[in-house]
């Protein structure tokens, strides 16, 4: 999974395909983890928090399972279970939805002894969920988790994607990696309606939306500078800058109980923060150089803590 330190928003086509969208992600030791078997039956066997077993890929469910098997070549190839299982739950803003396609096409491809560059393999997991399913999401999730580490993206027009390393010394990256704490809200949602009013106001060209994410990709070029250049007390302000900015960009994007956690953390030594992902719920993601007082104050207060470290491999194939 992959936790977004700048830019966010900016990746969804309504915007990059008239301004370029630019934003950095870290992928996390967090994962989806997907187990494929042959099975001894002409059938395919699903499991996730249902179980299918239907005799035709056309009859499964659900949509991203379906529509990777067609992607990928097995829809006359009846004989296969599937499994999901993941470390975090989905609609937490943490990107598992883009983690689990790449992670089924990933090992789909390597079921039938073929390798996925991790371009074409964030572009496959794109064309599922972008194209084929019409759902409102970014290019973000589906290619922090197939690059991993912590990466820069530039979303172009037609669909032109750049990524390169965060250029970052190592004492820059192990003090990122100590000082960012995770705490869940408490509140599970659907990015969709709030990624929907997003696109569909920046498809209107509605101006507020618009001089919005603009101010979102500024934030994000300033975030690039101050972590290249070592200075993370300037990377926590312009976190929170962030956080202020994306809260007046929708209604849905926080309400009195996520606003009073904020503030009580930012009382309690957080540097700087925000909600993690399109907002409405999910995990507040907080920089602080006074990490324990932090830790001991939001654990009072009741609120998880998930611990990660930085991950560099990207979606990977871990037994065949």
């Amino acid at each position: 999974m992959r936790i977004t330190l700048g830019g966010g928003g900016t990746d969804l086509p309504s915007y990059y395909e008239g301004h370029t969208g630019f934003l950095m992600a870290a992928a996390i030791d967090r994962y989806v983890y997907i187990t494929l078997h042959d099975t001894f039956e002409p059938v395919f066997i699903i499991k996730y928090s249902r179980l299918e077993q239907v005799a035709a890929v056309r009859e499964i469910e659900h949509p991203i399972v379906r529509e990777a098997l067609l992607l990928a070549g097995f829809e006359d190839a009846p004989g296969l279970e599937i499994a999901s299982m993941a470390d975090i739950p989905a609609g937490t803003g943490l990107g598992s939805s883009g983690s689990f396609t790449t992670a089924l096409l990933k090992g789909l491809y390597a079921h039938k002894r073929n390798l996925i560059h991790p371009a074409a393999l964030a572009e496959a997991a794109r064309e599922i969920e972008m194209c084929r399913l019409h759902e409102p999401v970014g290019k973000q999730d589906p290619y922090a988790a197939a690059y991993g580490g912590i990466t820069c993206f530039r979303f172009g027009p037609g669909g032109k994607v750049d990524a390169w390393p965060l250029r970052i010394s190592q004492e820059t990256q192990y003090d990122l990696e100590d000082n960012l704490l995770l705490f869940f809200t408490g509140y599970s949602r659907s990015a969709s309606a709030i990624l929907r009013d997003q696109d569909s106001r920046s498809r209107a060209i509605d101006p507020e939306m618009l001089r919005n994410l603009d101010s979102v990709k500024e934030l994000a070029f300033l975030t690039q500078y101050a972590l290249e250049a070592g200075d993370l007390a300037e990377f926590a302000r312009l976190m929170d800058v962030h956080w202020r900015n994306k809260r007046a960009r929708s209604p849905g994007m926080t309400n009195g109980c996520i606003d009073a956690m904020y503030d009580f953390a930012m009382d309690h030594g957080a540097l700087g923060g925000k909600l993690i992902g399109a907002g409405g719920g999910g995990f507040l993601m907080f920089y602080s150089a006074e990490k324990a007082r932090l830790r001991r104050a939001m654990t009072e207060r009741g609120l998880r803590e998930v611990r990660f470290r930085f991950d560099f491999e990207g979606t990977k194939v871990l037994a065949q």
